[in-house]
Parts: C-alpha cells; structure tokens; sequence
C-alpha cells in the first residue's frame, strides 16, 4: 500500500523522480572497523509512506536513522534523500525517546523557536504553534514549562515541534518506549491520525511488534549485528486503521505470528546469543541428578 507523490521541484532544481528515500548496499562500522554495526543494506522509502524497524537489540536501527538524518556517513554504499546525499535540516526532523525540550522555554515557546527556524516571526509564529498546539491537543498548556507535563504530553510537544519544521521526512527512535501502556496506545492512535493528515514520510524505529504493524505501511525486520534485512513484509490493514481494534483483524494476526516466528527462528540459530556461551566461561555446569 503506498501512498503520496515524491517532494515536488523548486525553482530550477529538476523533480525528484525516484524514492524519497534509498538506501544501497549500505554498511557502517565503529570503533575503527572493530565493530560492525550493519551490512549491505538496502531499502526504499516513497513520499508519504510510514515504514517501521524492527529486530532485536544491537541490529542497526537507530544507526539507520542516523545515516537517514545525515548526522553520520555510510563506509559503504549510498544513501540518499531527495536525490542527494542527506545533510541534517528542516527537511529531516527526528523524534528520540525523550522529548527533549528547552526546560526555561513553555510549551509554546519550544514551538516557536523551531517556527523561527522557517523563518516565521511575530503574530504569524505564533498562530501556528498554537495550531500545532492543537493538533496534538495540549492548546490549554501553552503557558505551561516542560517540567509541569506528564511524559506523554512532553512527547506530544515533541511532535508537534518536529512537524513545525514541515519536514519532508520524520524519523522516530522508539519515541513511545519510555511511557505507560494507555499513553502508548493514544500517542499511536494519534501519530496515525497526523500522518493519514499530513502525509509525512515517517521511519520508526520499534522493539514492538504490534505497534509496528499498527503503524506501518511496511515493516522491515532486520537481523542482529552485523545489522542485515531479513524480510520486508508489506502491511495490508484498513487506512483508517485508529477507528477500529485493528488487533482483532485476521491480517493483523497473521503478521504478528510471522513477524514473531521469524524473530525466534533468529534466536534458535543463534543470531541474538551468539555469545552467551562465552559470557561465563568459568562457569560450573550442575551435577547430574542422582539415580534412582
């Protein structure tokens, strides 16, 4: 299911043709080669998709987001956003477990000044981060300091500062992770809504499965370090999805069981505790049970 056109041209500057977001055949390293974080990824990303990442912890996610945000480079092969090689910017907006805001700045002034980076000013800024205020529902906190919210109204704010840039691309590092279930449940109902209304083209990156496959139009699943994809799987559920208890759908099922069959396969081969065995190499294995 795709959805949404690539960003239109400006200017001089010719169409862009292809995905929003491509990535291939890339590889990324650390602590000078010793660690390879991931291998010979590749995947597309369409203007306007929402596409997820998931896989156990130590695959790559987050390094992904940031090879997208341009915050790091590839060592191996190409990433591209909008055509061109990604730079961090108004275009590329991230959302982190943590909303990060400016404790001295309200609500709305944490608002404005990511408004200011638009080049909005005065009376126009304003007006529009109390209409961003709104979308997320915390107009009547606009005089309110970070300090004084709940976390799931902080992460709230933290959206609505990322959208206040109008990016063409919205990465999201497991920004619901930290909270209570409820509050998991109606930031993704509502994340949902925003998108289905603004068309963003979202990469999120989960441990969970069901949040997801409630989310996306794609879930990549990817296997641990080196970071690898393991299988694409496209998310076949009504749109309008947040109307409904999506959970109970037969398709939602079906790949919630997939998606975890792939994952304890992942496990059974050892991918995820290749070093267990030598974690305690003194260990003394128990004696055999007596006879009876």
């Amino acid at each position: 299911m795709r959805t949404g056109d690539g960003p239109a041209s400006s200017g001089a500057r010719p169409p862009v043709t292809g995905p929003l977001i491509s990535l291939r055949g890339v590889g990324k390293s650390f602590k000078d080669g010793q660690v390879q974080a991931i291998s010979d990824i590749s995947f597309d990303v369409e203007g306007g998709e929402f596409v997820s990442l998931v896989g156990p912890s130590g695959c790559g996610k987050t390094t992904l987001l940031r090879l997208i945000d341009g915050l790091i480079r590839a060592d191996e092969g190409e990433v591209l956003v909008a055509g061109k090689e990604p730079r961090p910017g108004p275009d590329l907006a991230m959302v982190f477990q943590s909303a990060r805001l400016m404790p001295w700045r309200s609500v709305v002034r944490n608002i404005e000044f990511a408004l200011a980076v638009r080049g909005l000013r005065g009376r126009e800024r304003h007006e529009r981060a109390m209409a961003l205020l709104g979308s997320v529902g915390l107009r009547d906190f606009a005089n309110a300091y970070p300090h004084e919210l709940s976390g799931g109204m902080q992460q709230r704010v933290g959206l609505a500062r990322a959208l206040a840039v109008e990016p063409k691309v919205l990465l999201m590092d497991e920004p619901f992770a930290a909270l209570d279930a409820m509050t998991r449940e109606t930031l993704r109902r509502e994340l949902l809504l925003l998108w289905s209304r603004r068309r963003t083209a979202v990469v999120f990156v989960t441990h969970d499965i069901e949040e997801a496959i409630f989310l996306s139009q794609r879930v990549i699943l990817l296997r641990p370090r080196p970071g690898r994809i393991d299988e694409i799987v496209e998310v076949r559920l009504p749109e309008r999805r947040w109307e409904l208890d999506a959970r109970a759908l037969p398709e939602f099922v079906r790949l919630r069981e997939h998606l975890w069959d792939r994952i304890r396969n992942m496990v059974r081969e050892g991918a995820e505790l290749e070093e267990l065995g030598t974690a305690f190499p003194d260990a003394v294995p128990p004696p055999d049970p007596p006879r009876s």
